[in-house]
């Protein structure tokens, strides 16, 4: 009886584990700074953009008028958006021993101060900022972006 329990409980925190790991993996970034009205969107559930908050893929960055805020990404990507941004981190994948590096967002509007991290210096081509009316194709280290909403 002991012995069954023993492996039930080293089972049940094996499994603990591997969820906590995988919730480490889909984190992308964090929240740096925010100010006035910034939030964050995912899955179509908007919370308040806060130091500290996590990313995820998928993450819409917003801030409204007289707002800001800043985000590093796993790996130091620093994005740091103005007043009236939409700002989508559609894809990110940044696993280099494994060749795996992608960086794809979308910025609808707003402005956005890029400066950037390990990605984009061991291979520049995976990194993309589309707007409506082109792609950003990284292959410096910074640029600032400003998008009219249409």
């Amino acid at each position: 009886m002991k012995h069954t329990l023993c492996i039930a409980l080293c089972a049940l925190g094996c499994c603990f584990g591997a969820g906590t790991a995988a919730a480490e993996d889909a984190i992308i970034g964090f929240v740096k700074t925010a100010r006035g009205n910034a939030s964050l969107v995912v899955a179509g559930r908007s919370v308040p953009a806060a130091p500290g908050a996590a990313l995820v893929r998928s993450t819409l960055l917003k801030t409204g008028p007289d707002a800001s805020m800043g985000v590093t990404l796993k790996d130091n990507t620093l994005l740091s958006i103005g007043p009236n941004t939409e700002l989508a981190l559609e894809e990110f994948m940044f696993a280099p021993a494994q060749s795996q590096l992608r960086l794809d967002a979308r910025m609808t509007q707003g402005t956005l101060n890029y400066v950037s991290g390990v990605m984009a210096k061991l291979r520049p081509q995976a990194v993309t900022v589309r707007t409506p009316t082109g792609n950003i194709g990284v292959r410096g280290t910074h640029f600032v972006l400003s998008v009219a909403k249409e």
